[in-house]
Protein backbone atom coordinates (compact mmCIF):
# COMPACT_ATOMS: atom_id res chain seq x y z
CA UNK A 1 0.00 0.00 0.00
CA UNK A 2 1.25 3.51 -0.60
CA UNK A 3 2.05 5.45 1.93
CA UNK A 4 1.41 9.25 0.59
CA UNK A 5 -1.98 11.31 0.86
CA UNK A 6 -2.98 14.53 -0.13
CA UNK A 7 -5.45 16.32 2.51
CA UNK A 8 -7.27 19.53 -0.15
CA UNK A 9 -7.59 23.00 1.92
CA UNK A 10 -7.40 25.43 -0.48
CA UNK A 11 -11.27 26.26 -1.09
CA UNK A 12 -12.72 29.59 0.02
CA UNK A 13 -15.43 28.22 2.19
CA UNK A 14 -17.99 30.73 0.81
CA UNK A 15 -21.26 29.05 2.35
CA UNK A 16 -19.36 28.98 6.00
CA UNK A 17 -18.90 32.40 5.90
CA UNK A 18 -18.97 34.55 8.04
CA UNK A 19 -16.67 31.45 9.91
CA UNK A 20 -14.33 31.35 7.15
CA UNK A 21 -13.78 35.16 7.08
CA UNK A 22 -10.85 34.75 9.42
CA UNK A 23 -10.19 31.11 9.12
CA UNK A 24 -9.32 28.48 6.61
CA UNK A 25 -12.25 25.56 6.99
CA UNK A 26 -9.66 22.84 7.32
CA UNK A 27 -9.18 24.56 10.73
CA UNK A 28 -12.66 24.84 12.21
CA UNK A 29 -13.12 23.01 15.23
CA UNK A 30 -15.22 20.05 16.02
CA UNK A 31 -14.96 19.41 19.82
CA UNK A 32 -12.21 21.56 20.31
CA UNK A 33 -10.00 19.90 17.31
CA UNK A 34 -9.82 21.40 13.50
CA UNK A 35 -11.21 19.32 11.03
CA UNK A 36 -7.92 18.79 9.40
CA UNK A 37 -6.11 17.10 12.34
CA UNK A 38 -8.77 14.32 12.65
CA UNK A 39 -7.33 13.59 8.91
CA UNK A 40 -3.84 13.70 9.92
CA UNK A 41 -4.53 11.38 13.16
CA UNK A 42 -6.40 9.03 10.93
CA UNK A 43 -3.64 8.88 8.47
CA UNK A 44 -1.23 8.01 10.87
CA UNK A 45 -3.17 5.28 12.33
CA UNK A 46 -3.38 3.82 9.08
CA UNK A 47 0.07 3.76 8.48
CA UNK A 48 0.84 6.83 5.94
CA UNK A 49 4.17 9.15 6.26
CA UNK A 50 3.84 11.68 3.71
CA UNK A 51 0.77 13.89 3.70
CA UNK A 52 0.38 17.33 0.81
CA UNK A 53 -1.63 19.54 1.92
CA UNK A 54 -2.89 22.39 -0.56
CA UNK A 55 -3.88 25.52 0.22
CA UNK A 56 -5.38 29.07 -1.35
CA UNK A 57 -7.47 31.00 1.12
CA UNK A 58 -5.48 31.88 4.58
CA UNK A 59 -2.70 29.03 3.92
CA UNK A 60 -0.74 30.68 6.22
CA UNK A 61 -3.02 29.54 8.81
CA UNK A 62 -2.99 26.52 8.32
CA UNK A 63 0.93 25.98 8.06
CA UNK A 64 1.40 28.08 11.32
CA UNK A 65 -1.56 25.35 12.73
CA UNK A 66 -0.11 22.25 11.57
CA UNK A 67 3.95 22.87 11.04
CA UNK A 68 6.35 19.91 9.06
CA UNK A 69 3.84 17.19 10.68
CA UNK A 70 6.27 15.75 13.19
CA UNK A 71 3.82 16.56 16.13
CA UNK A 72 1.79 13.85 14.19
CA UNK A 73 3.92 11.72 13.30
CA UNK A 74 4.04 12.03 9.67
CA UNK A 75 5.68 14.05 7.55
CA UNK A 76 3.21 17.62 5.73
CA UNK A 77 4.61 19.23 2.71
CA UNK A 78 2.39 22.25 1.61
CA UNK A 79 1.45 23.30 -2.15
CA UNK A 80 0.43 26.29 -1.89
CA UNK A 81 -1.87 27.86 -4.77
CA UNK A 82 -2.03 31.86 -5.72
CA UNK A 83 -5.46 31.43 -6.49
CA UNK A 84 -7.67 28.03 -5.54
CA UNK A 85 -7.53 25.78 -8.74
CA UNK A 86 -9.82 23.71 -7.72
CA UNK A 87 -9.68 19.79 -7.29
CA UNK A 88 -8.17 18.33 -10.07
CA UNK A 89 -6.30 21.59 -11.03
CA UNK A 90 -4.72 21.18 -7.16
CA UNK A 91 -4.46 17.62 -7.34
CA UNK A 92 -2.11 18.20 -10.82
CA UNK A 93 -0.02 21.38 -8.99
CA UNK A 94 0.83 18.92 -5.84
CA UNK A 95 1.63 15.38 -8.02
CA UNK A 96 5.84 15.94 -8.43
CA UNK A 97 5.10 16.14 -3.86
CA UNK A 98 2.68 13.19 -4.50
CA UNK A 99 4.61 10.96 -6.54
CA UNK A 100 8.58 11.66 -6.51
CA UNK A 101 9.43 8.06 -7.94
CA UNK A 102 8.65 6.28 -10.58
CA UNK A 103 7.11 3.81 -7.93
CA UNK A 104 5.11 6.09 -6.51
CA UNK A 105 2.02 6.18 -9.14
CA UNK A 106 -0.65 5.82 -6.26
CA UNK A 107 -2.02 8.05 -3.58
CA UNK A 108 -4.85 8.91 -1.79
CA UNK A 109 -6.87 12.12 -1.38
CA UNK A 110 -9.47 13.60 1.08
CA UNK A 111 -11.69 16.64 1.02
CA UNK A 112 -10.36 19.21 3.84
CA UNK A 113 -14.03 19.68 4.82
CA UNK A 114 -15.55 16.11 5.53
CA UNK A 115 -15.96 14.61 8.96
CA UNK A 116 -15.42 10.73 9.46
CA UNK A 117 -14.75 7.86 11.37
CA UNK A 118 -13.51 6.00 8.21
CA UNK A 119 -10.33 4.12 8.21
CA UNK A 120 -7.79 4.59 5.90
CA UNK A 121 -6.60 0.98 6.50
CA UNK A 122 -9.89 -0.18 4.71
CA UNK A 123 -9.44 1.56 1.79
CA UNK A 124 -8.83 -1.03 -1.30
CA UNK A 125 -6.47 -0.82 -3.92
CA UNK A 126 -7.86 0.02 -7.31
CA UNK A 127 -8.10 -3.01 -9.80
CA UNK A 128 -5.10 -3.18 -12.32
CA UNK A 129 -7.46 -1.43 -15.30
CA UNK A 130 -8.83 1.05 -12.87
CA UNK A 131 -7.53 4.46 -12.51
CA UNK A 132 -9.32 6.11 -9.93
CA UNK A 133 -11.45 4.49 -6.74
CA UNK A 134 -13.99 6.17 -4.81
CA UNK A 135 -15.18 5.98 -1.32
CA UNK A 136 -19.11 6.42 -1.63
CA UNK A 137 -21.51 7.12 1.07
CA UNK A 138 -25.32 6.94 1.64
CA UNK A 139 -26.83 10.25 -0.44
CA UNK A 140 -27.52 12.96 2.62
CA UNK A 141 -29.97 15.31 2.62
CA UNK A 142 -28.09 18.51 0.60
CA UNK A 143 -27.44 15.65 -2.13
CA UNK A 144 -30.50 14.04 -2.09
CA UNK A 145 -30.04 12.40 -5.99
CA UNK A 146 -26.32 11.28 -5.62
CA UNK A 147 -23.47 11.48 -7.72
CA UNK A 148 -22.61 8.03 -9.90
CA UNK A 149 -24.24 4.74 -9.59
CA UNK A 150 -22.10 1.71 -7.76
CA UNK A 151 -22.72 -1.73 -9.93
CA UNK A 152 -20.94 -4.08 -7.32
CA UNK A 153 -17.31 -2.59 -6.88
CA UNK A 154 -17.53 -0.25 -10.47
CA UNK A 155 -18.84 3.35 -10.85
CA UNK A 156 -21.57 3.27 -13.76
CA UNK A 157 -23.41 6.39 -16.28
CA UNK A 158 -26.86 4.65 -15.34
CA UNK A 159 -27.04 1.62 -13.50
CA UNK A 160 -26.45 0.39 -9.75
CA UNK A 161 -27.15 2.22 -6.77
CA UNK A 162 -26.82 5.88 -7.05
CA UNK A 163 -25.11 7.13 -4.35
CA UNK A 164 -22.77 10.27 -2.98
CA UNK A 165 -18.84 10.75 -3.39
CA UNK A 166 -17.53 10.98 -0.31
CA UNK A 167 -14.46 13.23 -0.71
CA UNK A 168 -11.92 10.04 -0.43
CA UNK A 169 -10.44 8.36 -2.97
CA UNK A 170 -7.06 6.75 -4.22
CA UNK A 171 -5.96 7.66 -7.70
CA UNK A 172 -3.15 6.93 -10.09
CA UNK A 173 -1.13 9.83 -11.36
CA UNK A 174 -1.80 8.71 -14.97
CA UNK A 175 -5.41 10.27 -13.96
CA UNK A 176 -4.37 13.31 -14.24
CA UNK A 177 -1.88 12.34 -17.43
CA UNK A 178 -3.49 14.85 -20.01
CA UNK A 179 -4.17 18.00 -17.43
CA UNK A 180 -1.97 21.21 -16.87
CA UNK A 181 -1.75 22.90 -12.68
CA UNK A 182 -5.01 25.44 -13.99
CA UNK A 183 -8.23 25.68 -12.51
CA UNK A 184 -9.37 22.56 -13.44
CA UNK A 185 -12.87 21.06 -11.65
CA UNK A 186 -12.70 17.73 -11.06
CA UNK A 187 -16.51 15.91 -11.05
CA UNK A 188 -16.23 15.96 -15.74
CA UNK A 189 -13.02 14.19 -15.37
CA UNK A 190 -15.05 11.49 -12.88
CA UNK A 191 -17.81 11.32 -15.29
CA UNK A 192 -15.12 10.91 -18.23
CA UNK A 193 -13.45 7.42 -16.11
CA UNK A 194 -16.58 5.93 -15.41
CA UNK A 195 -17.73 5.87 -18.87
CA UNK A 196 -14.53 4.68 -20.22
CA UNK A 197 -14.88 1.77 -17.03
CA UNK A 198 -11.64 3.35 -15.26
CA UNK A 199 -13.34 3.88 -11.62
CA UNK A 200 -14.15 1.21 -9.23
CA UNK A 201 -15.33 2.33 -5.80
CA UNK A 202 -16.11 0.85 -2.36
CA UNK A 203 -19.28 1.57 -0.23
CA UNK A 204 -19.23 2.82 3.55
CA UNK A 205 -21.78 2.83 5.62
CA UNK A 206 -19.84 4.41 8.66
CA UNK A 207 -20.25 8.28 10.18
CA UNK A 208 -19.78 11.16 6.97
CA UNK A 209 -20.61 14.72 7.57
CA UNK A 210 -20.01 17.05 4.40
CA UNK A 211 -19.13 19.89 6.62
CA UNK A 212 -20.58 22.54 4.18
CA UNK A 213 -22.74 24.75 6.52
CA UNK A 214 -22.47 26.47 9.25
CA UNK A 215 -25.75 24.83 10.89
CA UNK A 216 -24.25 21.24 9.51
CA UNK A 217 -20.71 22.20 11.76
CA UNK A 218 -22.84 23.53 14.71
CA UNK A 219 -25.07 20.08 14.81
CA UNK A 220 -21.13 17.92 14.96
CA UNK A 221 -20.49 20.35 18.12
CA UNK A 222 -23.42 19.36 20.18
Amino acid sequence: MHKTAMILAAGRGERMRPLTDTLPKPLLSIHQKALIEYHLEALKLAGYERVVINHAWLGQLIEAKIGNGSRYGLEVIYSPEAKALETAGGIVKALPLLCQTAQDCYFTVVNGDVFTDFDFANLQEPPLNATAHLVMVDNPGHNPDGDFYLDKNRLNVSQGKKLTFSGIAIYHKSFFDTLRPEIQPLAPMLKDGIKNNQVSAQYFLGNWTDVGTPERLAQLNT
